[in-house]
């Protein structure tokens, strides 16, 4: 449903642009296509990477690893989070699926708060602009809140 309200809303938005603009809008919609095929490759290989993942990962294990709440598998699993740099509008999806696999709510609230939050591939980036003092500080609170709003997520949501 929030689909057809996006791509209604991007309809009515371009007749109303083109109806005032015609030139503006032809330049914004070059614009738009530049930027989906530049996203694209990556966005595919992302998708690919994280279905490949899903199909040699069993149910079993993500069930039996994540789904205890068992301070194990929400370490591990925050830790892929900070590791793992993803957008979020790809997270969500994979957050899904690990819940249908059976993931407790706990763990994939830290995996989501820890993929959004620590950024340890984008670290050294952060170093350059902020220096090390600021990035490892920034990095490990939000590493500790992640992991504590994991918990209070999962009670929450009961």
């Amino acid at each position: 449903m929030f689909n057809i309200i996006l791509f209604v809303s991007a309809a009515i938005g371009f007749i109303i642009s083109n109806q005032k603009d015609k030139v503006k809008t032809k330049q914004a919609l070059k614009k738009a296509v530049n930027s989906f095929i530049n996203l694209l490759p990556s966005l595919l290989g992302i998708i690919g990477l994280i279905g490949l993942m899903l199909a040699l990962v069993p149910r079993e294990l993500i069930a039996g690893f994540f789904g205890d709440n068992s301070p194990a598998g929400i370490a591990v699993i925050s830790a892929i989070g900070s590791i793992t740099l993803l957008p979020a509008f790809v997270a969500f999806p994979l957050a899904s699926s690990f819940l249908d696999a059976g993931a407790s709510i706990v763990a994939v609230a830290c995996f989501i708060t820890t993929l959004l939050m620590v950024g340890v591939i984008t670290a050294p980036m952060e170093i350059e602009y902020f220096g090390k003092k600021f990035t490892l500080w920034r990095n490990l609170s939000a590493l500790v809140l992640a992991v504590i709003i994991g918990p209070l997520i999962g009670v929450m949501v009961r």
